[in-house]
C-alpha cells in the first residue's frame, strides 16, 4: 500500500500541480488523494464531511468538474479525493480520523508537510519554486526527509534561500520550468519506488 507525500517550502509553489501530474502519469493505479491544510477552502462545500473532531475535519470531494484542488485530483484520475483541515499541531487524534481513509485504498497521495510528523511515507517529494522567496521553518525541518526534490524555474544557482544548497546535497533533483510539466526523470524515479514498495 504505497504512500507518497508531496510537500513544499511555502504556499502556492506548485504542490497541487505536481500531485495532479503524478496521478495522471500513474492513472492505472486507483489513487486516494488527500490534501491537508490549516486554512479553509473558499470553494469547498462542507456537505461532504466524513469525519470531525476538535482538531480536524475531513471532507470527501465528489465534484470532478470543480475548481478546488481536490476536484483537480479527481479530474486527473484519482479514485477518491479528500480535504483535511488540521487545526494546530498534528496529533494522534488527527491520525486516528485519517487512518480509515488511509486503510481503504492501495495507493495514497498526500499533499502536506505536516503529515510527516504523524507517518512515514514510502516516498516524500519536496517542491521548491525558485521565484518564491519564503522558505518556512517547518519546511526546512522536513527537507532533510525528502527522497526527491522538484525544482521549478531555477533561474539562479545555487538555491536562492540561505543554507538550503547544503541541505539539497545528495537528494535527487528534477528540474522543470512549470509545476504542470512533470519531469520525465521524476516519473521514472517514482515508478521504481512504487515497484520497490510493492515488492515487485
Amino acid at each position: 500500500m504505497p504512500t507518497i507525500v508531496i510537500g513544499g517550502h511555502s504556499r502556492n509553489v506548485g504542490k497541487t500541480s505536481v500531485t495532479e501530474g503524478l496521478i495522471r502519469a500513474f492513472n492505472a493505479y486507483p489513487w486516494t488523494a488527500i490534501k491537508i491544510s490549516s486554512h479553509l477552502h473558499s470553494n469547498f462545500s462542507i456537505a461532504g464531511r466524513v469525519a470531525q473532531s476538535n482538531v480536524c475535519g475531513i471532507y470527501e470531494e465528489t465534484n470532478r468538474e470543480g475548481f478546488s484542488d481536490t476536484s483537480r485530483f479527481l479530474a486527473a484520475g484519482a479514485a477518491r479525493s479528500f480535504w483535511m483541515q488540521m487545526k494546530g499541531e498534528p496529533s494522534e487524534d488527527a491520525l486516528g480520523l485519517l487512518q480509515p481513509i488511509l486503510s481503504s485504498g492501495d495507493f495514497t497521495l498526500i499533499e502536506s508537510n505536516r503529515i510527516l510528523r504523524l507517518l512515514q511515507p514510502d516516498l516524500f517529494i519536496m517542491v521548491l519554486r525558485y521565484d518564491i522567496g519564503e522558505f518556512k521553518d517547518s519546511a526546512r525541518r522536513v527537507l532533510r526527509l525528502a527522497n526527491a526534490v522538484v525544482i521549478i524555474g531555477p533561474d539562479s544557482v545555487p538555491a536562492p534561500w540561505e543554507g538550503i544548497s547544503a541541505s539539497l546535497s545528495g537528494i535527487p533533483q528534477f528540474v522543470t520550468p512549470h509545476p504542470r510539466i512533470i519531469p520525465a526523470g521524476l516519473i521514472d524515479f517514482v515508478r521504481l519506488r512504487l515497484r520497490q514498495s510493492r515488492g515487485c
